[in-house]
């Protein structure tokens, strides 16, 4: 499996290339769809994982899906975040309206994309919408959840410290070899042990 990044241009939101066996998957869609492009290069796009609605993270996936011709998978909560732009904190009001190729998901469940297997974990606390997921049981793409030595923010609208702290608490018992985060750089599981230790702390003063 090989994992690229690409940095968004709202946020430095990160975009990530999941490839193998000639198929990918896109973590979120901050980046230009240019730039996407050349990063997917021959590979063939079997599905999108968007890890929560925030405009910086999903601005342009709607674009991504109809380019590509495929799924956007995404927690059932983000429609109500992706068509309020209070609640999506969009650059100048915007609001994402296409959602005819979002596939809704429900409850924490594996689902297969192409030659991935994908488990889904709904991580509620920065978003109502929070999604992590797992690939191939080996790394975990956490968006605004977990970052590396710290987690996401907990006081935007839908944001609740209660959730964050029981999203860290399930997280806190899936096995991964690294963490690749919404924003800035990737981490692994043994510091991501002593990260959710610490807030986990911090949530409950």
């Amino acid at each position: 499996m090989e994992i690229n990044k690409l940095i968004g241009q709202f946020l430095e939101a990160n975009v990530y290339i999941v490839s193998k066996d000639n198929e990918c998957l896109i973590v979120d869609g901050g980046a230009f769809l240019y730039d996407t492009i050349k990063a997917v290069g021959k590979n063939k796009v079997v599905g999108i994982l968007l890890t929560h609605g925030h405009y910086d993270h999903s601005c342009h996936v709607a674009e991504y899906a109809k380019f590509f011709g495929c799924k956007v998978y995404a927690s059932a909560e983000a429609v109500k975040t992706l068509t309020d732009a209070k609640a999506l904190y969009s650059e100048h009001g915007e609001t994402i309206e296409d959602l005819s190729r979002f596939e809704y998901i429900d409850e924490d469940k594996t689902i297969k994309i192409g030659s991935f297997t994908i488990e889904c974990f709904h991580c509620p606390g920065h978003s109502p919408c929070c999604e992590c997921y797992l690939v191939d049981g080996e790394n975990l793409f956490s968006g605004d959840v977990l970052f590396d030595k710290s987690i996401g923010r907990t006081d935007l609208i839908g944001s609740n410290k209660e959730d964050m702290y029981k999203s860290l608490c399930k997280l806190e018992n899936i096995k991964f070899s690294h963490c690749y985060s919404g924003h800035g750089e990737k981490s692994d599981y043994a510091m991501q042990m002593k990260n959710i230790t610490v807030f986990k702390r911090f949530l409950t003063r």
